[in-house]
């Protein structure tokens, strides 16, 4: 555990001695700000539509501001996370580091969960710092916290599996760039698997990422959902170990 614990804060001070975790932080609460306010204009707006008015009563802000928020963010994540994980092993490459890594007395199971834990880290406290829109929402509005609460469950669980592969695309590569590229491109295909129309009831709509997630934006926490997630991170954690070890070896 204090091998992962050293790791974890190398990387995290790593992060926040450079611009790299303040860009990630501003541009992502800047858009997710933007986002919020703009479904949240609309929602009202509806409310003086003469249009709405016989479904006056039907309009929520669950469903019409917390859950397209939270689609929407999905989106976002999907092209920032993997500027956050391109840099974690492909940067130990460039500079020459990964040979003393490998070679350290540090286990490589160790490296690749300090490295992941501390991404990890990052993407947690971009979503902590999210909560200030909900929290103004609450202020001022009644929604409903339940899906609230499962709609960052799901994005956390979400963004956790995007790190996983993007943690893998960055052992294979010492270009960072290369690495953010491969990590979108793996979840680009996973993401639009599952778009068929008979994709719920399909081994393809299984394998789709984001459509797991669409049950938590509801407010419906599913054990396959969760298991899915899970299975997700451990595969990702698990090739990257793969591919470190047998470059250990060679």
């Amino acid at each position: 555990m204090k091998a992962i614990c050293t790791i974890l804060k190398k990387e995290l001070k790593s992060y926040f001695s450079s611009p790299i975790a303040y860009i990630v932080l501003v541009v992502f609460l800047v858009l997710s700000g933007i986002f919020f306010f703009l479904y949240l204009q609309s929602f009202v707006g509806s409310q003086f539509d003469p249009r709405f008015q016989f479904f006056k009563e039907r309009l929520n802000l669950n469903e019409f501001v917390i859950r397209p928020y939270l689609g929407t963010m999905s989106v976002v994540l999907l092209i920032m996370i993997p500027l956050i994980t391109m840099r974690l092993l492909a940067e130990e490459r460039k500079n020459s580091t990964a040979e003393l890594l490998f070679t350290s007395p540090l286990r490589v199971l160790h490296i690749v969960l300090g490295k992941f834990l501390a991404s990890l880290t990052l993407f947690l406290v971009m979503l902590i710092l999210s909560t200030v829109y909900v929290i103004v929402l609450m202020a001022y509005g009644n929604p409903d916290l339940g899906p609230i609460f499962s709609g960052y469950l799901g994005l956390f669980l979400l963004g956790a599996s995007f790190l996983a592969v993007g943690l893998f695309a960055s052992s294979l590569t010492e270009n960072q760039i290369v690495a953010a590229v491969v990590s979108f491109g793996i979840l680009l295909v996973f993401w639009v698997i599952g778009a068929s129309s008979d994709a719920d009831s399909s081994i393809m709509g299984y394998l789709s990422i984001i459509d797991h997630f669409d049950n938590f934006t509801k407010g419906v926490i599913e054990l396959k959902d969760v298991v899915y997630y899970i299975s997700f991170i451990f595969l990702g954690i698990f090739l990257t170990h793969l591919i470190l070890d047998s470059e250990r070896w060679r």
